[in-house]
């Protein structure tokens, strides 16, 4: 008898396919890059304003060089994102697509999350060595890694903050308006912070993050509207046991870049009241990889924990979770540190990550 086992055809046609795929990846990649660059420099902002814009009157009213914007412009109208009159040399940005790429457009402007992209390339060579070495990053390694999450906390925590967010904590906004103490967990460029002491003047708010640096321009707002009721603090909360007793303890997409994970919300849990919250916005993937496969934005959300959360960790010494360590992991974590109820909340403003509530 014949052991041997069949042969595999060569499916010519699904080769053919995955390499019209990968051809039309090279094309989206490039709008990824010129998206962020088109933000960046204002010019989705412009064009939205100035149908029928030539690139000499585009350029001069974003105070740019002609001759780049009309190369830019043309990655936009071949790509299928602008509109071409060859006629009158005119380019158009339609209004349903001004929609997602203007900061007009408030939380839907998708042109933010594309400076992650640029991010994400800019260590390329650092990431090629510790692909071999397995050493990790920090965060002096990312050029605008504080000004890029601050854009997107803005979209996806800021805007929805008061309507969204607190909301799914009973009386939360009844406890901030009489009076609390709150502090935000790797708070970043404070943002969250500024639009709850604005918000709730009787409460207290503290930001901690570990570099003085991504809550600067924070500090010399509260300065510029005089609040007095918020402060910054540059902190490295490894091996803290507490760091006080708030009524609520917040941590907005922080807590899986941190070295151990599971000892901050340690330390989250004994910094809380008696009767105090923890509210915590982390990314709503599994950790088990096949569960992921219709998660919104999973190859990127991979791709930026490989080559920023997992090896950020790392080069802290921790575990290098990464940023699909899953809503198992953070359910887990937070029960086997002590919380007794955690609830676990999806908001419909955001598909990507989920919110969790938990008490002592």
């Amino acid at each position: 008898m014949n052991h041997h086992a069949p042969l595999k055809i060569f499916d010519d046609a699904k080769a053919e396919a995955f390499a019209g795929r990968l051809a039309g990846a090279m094309n989206e990649a490039s709008l990824a890059l010129m998206t962020a660059l088109g933000h960046r420099t204002g010019l989705f902002d412009c064009l939205a304003e100035r149908p029928g814009v030539t690139s000499g009157t585009l350029a001069g009213e974003a105070g740019l060089a002609e001759r780049y914007v009309r190369e830019w412009l043309a990655v936009m109208v071949t790509s299928g994102v602008v509109d071409y009159d060859p006629v009158a040399a005119a380019y158009t940005l339609p209004p349903e697509h001004a929609a997602f790429l203007t900061r007009k457009a408030g939380p839907d402007n998708m042109a933010v999350l594309a400076q992650v992209v640029t991010e994400a390339a800019s260590v390329e060579e650092e990431m090629l060595t510790r692909l071999r070495t397995g050493e990790g990053l920090h965060y002096g390694h990312f050029g605008r890694f504080h000004a890029v999450m601050a854009e997107l906390s803005g979209q996806t925590v800021v805007s929805a903050l008061l309507e969204h967010i607190l909301p799914i904590v009973p009386d939360l906004a009844g406890r901030l308006e009489t009076g609390i103490e709150v502090v935000d967990i790797g708070c970043g460029a404070g943002a969250a912070l500024l639009r709850l002491a604005e918000a709730f003047p009787e409460s207290r708010f503290t930001g901690v993050d570990l570099c003085a640096d991504a809550f600067a321009e924070a500090e010399a707002e509260v300065a510029r509207r005089g609040l007095r009721n918020l402060r910054f603090e540059a902190r490295d909360l490894s091996g803290v046991p507490s760091i006080g007793q708030y009524d609520l303890v917040t941590a907005f997409d922080a807590v899986h870049d941190q070295k151990d994970p599971k000892a901050l919300l340690a330390m989250v849990r004994h910094s809380l009241k008696p009767d105090g919250v923890f509210l915590m916005q982390e990314i709503g993937g599994s950790r088990h990889l096949e569960k992921n496969m219709d998660y919104p934005f999973a190859p990127f959300i991979y791709t930026t924990s490989l080559m920023h959360c997992t090896p950020i960790s790392i080069g802290q010494g921790g575990l290098g979770l990464g940023t699909m360590w899953g809503t198992e992991t953070a359910e887990e974590f937070l029960d086997e540190v002590g919380f007794g109820a955690v609830e676990m909340h999806r908001l419909p403003h955001d598909p990507v990550n989920a919110y969790f509530v938990a008490r002592i």
